[in-house]
């Protein structure tokens, strides 16, 4: 009978015990997952789960408490750098427990124990699961169509635009070249009618200066 018994002592004195589920504790955070008899995994969840609150609050009297029951500084170093950050929304429960198959030879019911949040497939569900509402569950197909005609009726408007822009930039460009061809014409015009106007008023002064000559 178990009157009043709230701990398993494992059929091991305190010491040994003690050794015991901290050399699991250390097993469990290094490799995330360890395969135990039934008994030792609930002891080991009762003993792990202070520790993994511990490593919430990242303080020297926190690490100094947590290594007090590791004895280990890997384990306790890798608890407070890679596992608190993935625990740290979660209000308890850190731990899950399966039962497999009864052990060969003493038929002892074992267990795997594992961290809740680096069961990896598990995680992936998780993040690949959309809540949705039992009557928006049709309108969702529906609202993913109409956003992606949205979308591409947005592109070809941009895409629209842009050759408007450029089309315009380009007869810009050609305005501008055929203003500075015409001032450059003008300018070749203007030349060419001083030159004449001068060989003109040259040619007067030649004749004028022969008929006075030959008046003289």
């Amino acid at each position: 009978m178990r009157h009043g018994k709230k701990t398993n002592h494992l059929s091991r004195k305190t010491a040994h015990r003690g050794a015991m589920l901290s050399n699991m504790a250390c097993s469990l955070i290094e490799y995330k997952r360890i395969n135990t008899t039934l008994a030792k995994a609930k002891a080991l969840r009762k003993y792990v789960e202070p520790l993994i609150t511990k490593s919430k609050d990242d303080t020297t009297h926190n690490r100094r408490v947590v290594f007090s029951y590791l004895k280990s500084k890997e384990a306790s170093s890798i608890l407070f750098r890679d596992v608190a950050p993935k625990i740290n929304d979660r209000p308890g429960g850190y731990t899950r427990i399966i039962k497999l198959n009864n052990r060969l030879g003493d038929n002892a019911e074992m267990a795997m124990i594992e961290l809740v949040d680096f069961n990896e497939l598990l995680t992936k569900d998780q993040g690949k699961k959309k809540k949705t509402r039992r009557r928006g569950g049709k309108k969702s197909s529906t609202s993913s169509v109409d956003s992606q005609t949205k979308e591409s009726n947005l592109e070809a408007q941009v895409e629209s635009s842009e050759i408007e822009d450029a089309v315009i930039v380009e007869e810009t460009k050609t305005s501008e070249v055929e203003m500075e061809t015409k001032s450059t014409d003008e300018v070749v015009d203007n030349q060419e009618s001083t030159k004449e106007s001068n060989d003109e008023k040259k040619n007067d002064d030649s004749s004028s200066e022969e008929e006075k000559e030959k008046k003289d």
